[in-house]
C-alpha cells in the first residue's frame, strides 16, 4: 500500500490474485486437452494398450498427471516476472500467448513420452 491507502500496482498480492483467476480456469482446459490426447492414444490403439492397463500403470499415469500440473504452475512464475518487468504491457495478450505456447509444448511432450517411453512397451504388462 502507498501512503494514501491505495494498493501498489507491482506488489505481489494483487498480481497473484489476478493470476489465480486466469490460470486456474486455464488449468481445467489444459488438463482436458492432455486427457483427450491420452484417451485418443489408448482408444485408437486399444489392442496394443490393453495388456498394460493395470493398477500400477494407473499409478504411473497419475504421477505423470501431477507432474504436468506442477509444470503448468510455472506460469505463475512467468507472470510475476512479466508483471514486474513490464508493468504497463498488455497482460491479456501475455497470458494467452503463454497459455497457448505452454499447452502446445505440453502436447508435444505428452506425445513424445507416449511414443518413445510408453507405446513400445505397452503390450507387455509392467513389472514392479
Amino acid at each position: 500500500m502507498t501512503a494514501n491507502g491505495s494498493i501498489q500496482q507491482n506488489s505481489l498480492g494483487p498480481i497473484l490474485t489476478g493470476a489465480f483467476g486466469f490460470w486456474e480456469r486455464g488449468r481445467v482446459l489444459y488438463n482436458g486437452i492432455l486427457l483427450t490426447i491420452v484417451l485418443l492414444w489408448v482408444i485408437l490403439s486399444w489392442p496394443h494398450f490393453r495388456p498394460s492397463l493395470t493398477l500400477g500403470s494407473l499409478l504411473a499415469v497419475t504421477v505423470l498427471g501431477v507432474l504436468a500440473n506442477v509444470c503448468y504452475s510455472a506460469a505463475y512464475l512467468a507472470e510475476i516476472g512479466f508483471r514486474f518487468a513490464f508493468p504497463d504491457a498488455s497482460l491479456r495478450r501475455f497470458r494467452w500467448i503463454t497459455f497457448t505456447l505452454g499447452t502446445l509444448f505440453a502436447i508435444l511432450l505428452a506425445n513424445y513420452w507416449i511414443v518413445d517411453e510408453i507405446y513400445p512397451y505397452a503390450s507387455q504388462p509392467p513389472r514392479f
